[in-house]
C-alpha cells in the first residue's frame, strides 16, 4: 500500500472566505502514485472547514449569507464562547460546514460527481492555517 501525508497551509486575508483547493489536492493525488484509494482532507482548525460544493459565486455568496443568519458574528456579546474572543460565529460556522472530505482515487485521479470541487473554508481568518490531505491506496 502506498501514502502519502502533507499539509497545506492558507492565510485567508479575510475572515471568512472560501478557497478551492482542488487543484492543490489533484496534484498530491499524482504526486502519491496511487491508482485506487482514498484521499481525506482535513481542516486543522476548528473555526476553518472543508466541504465539497460547486465553484460557483452565487452559491458561494449564498452560503456565506446563509451562514452569517444562523450563526451572526456580530453582536459579539450574544455568543457566551466570546468572554475575551471574538470567534465564537466561527466555530458554529465550522460545525456546520464539516471539519473534512474523503474522495475516492479512481485511475489516478479524484472521482467527483458532476461540478465537485473541494474547498478550505475559513471563517476566522486573517492567520495561519493548515488542512491535512492522507491519500492511500494502490
Amino acid at each position: 500500500m502506498k501514502s502519502l501525508t502533507e499539509h497545506l497551509w492558507f492565510q485567508v486575508p479575510a475572515r471568512r472566505g472560501f478557497l478551492n483547493i482542488t487543484p492543490r489536492v489533484e496534484e498530491l493525488v499524482i504526486r502519491s502514485g496511487v491508482r485506487e484509494g482514498l484521499c481525506l482532507v482535513n481542516a486543522m482548525h476548528i473555526t476553518a472547514s472543508v466541504f465539497i460544493n460547486d465553484d460557483e459565486s452565487g452559491l458561494h455568496a449564498d452560503l456565506e449569507e446563509w451562514l452569517e443568519e444562523l450563526a451572526p458574528e456580530k453582536p459579539h456579546s450574544r455568543w457566551r464562547h466570546n468572554n475575551g474572543e471574538d470567534n465564537a460565529d466561527a466555530h458554529l460556522k465550522r460545525t456546520i460546514m464539516g471539519r473534512e472530505v474523503v474522495v475516492a482515487i479512481t485511475g489516478g485521479k479524484l472521482d467527483f460527481g458532476p461540478w465537485e470541487r473541494i474547498f478550505y473554508g475559513e471563517f476566522d481568518g486573517k492567520r495561519k492555517k493548515r488542512v491535512l490531505v492522507k491519500i492511500i491506496g494502490e
